[in-house]
Parts: structure tokens; sequence; C-alpha cells
């Protein structure tokens, strides 16, 4: 199975709380974390990009939004037919759509998490 590479923002606490559970729900390891809020960690895309919307690795293909979530729970066997799922037509563009609604909420529930 590939290898996925997660960017998450550290600084997020609502970010720091699902990366928690996605590190538990990946027991076989197939993920690597990669906290981008931090200035000396490597960061493969513009890191405020990286920052404001979540990225992944699968492969060599750098994901975002929908498609980079789908890449994460495929790699987790729980949550794996989520992400097949996602490959349905249209699912990712629902999901991108849905994702883009709840990054309008964002600041909101991470100030209430803070």
């Amino acid at each position: 199975m590939t290898r996925v590479t997660v960017l998450f923002d550290g600084g997020c606490p609502l970010c720091r709380r699902e990366i928690a559970l996605m590190q538990r729900l990946d027991r076989r390891g197939r993920i690597a974390f990669r906290d981008v809020s931090d200035p000396a960690a490597s960061c493969p895309v513009d890191r405020r990009a990286a920052l404001a919307r979540f990225h992944a690795i699968e492969g060599d293909r750098l994901l975002h939004g929908a498609a980079a979530f789908a890449a994460m729970w495929r790699a987790i066997p729980l949550l794996s037919p989520l992400g097949h799922a996602a490959r349905l037509p249209g699912m990712l563009r629902l999901l991108d759509t849905l994702y883009d609604h709840f990054l309008r909420v964002r600041p909101r529930l991470q100030r209430w998490l803070a």
C-alpha cells in the first residue's frame, strides 16, 4: 500500500484533535504526519496554503481538500471504505463543497477549542 504523508496545522486545536484521532487509528503506520506550522519543518507546498487547507501526499501526488482526506482515510483500514467511496463519481466534488463550508466556520471553532 502507498504511504501517505499528511500535512497539518499543529497550531490549530481542532486540527491537533483530528490528527491525534487519525494517529490512534493508524495502527499499521501507513501515514507520516508532518506539522507544517513548525517553521523548521520541511513543507513541499507554500506554507500558508498548507496551513489554510488540508494537504496530503499519496505516492507522488500532492492532494488537497477532500482528496487529501480521502487519501488519509484509505490508509486507515477502519476508514478505508470512506476513502474508496470518495472515488465515486461526483463524491469528491460534494465533499470539497462541504469542506469549503467547514473552512468558513473553522476560525470560530478554533477559538472555541483554544
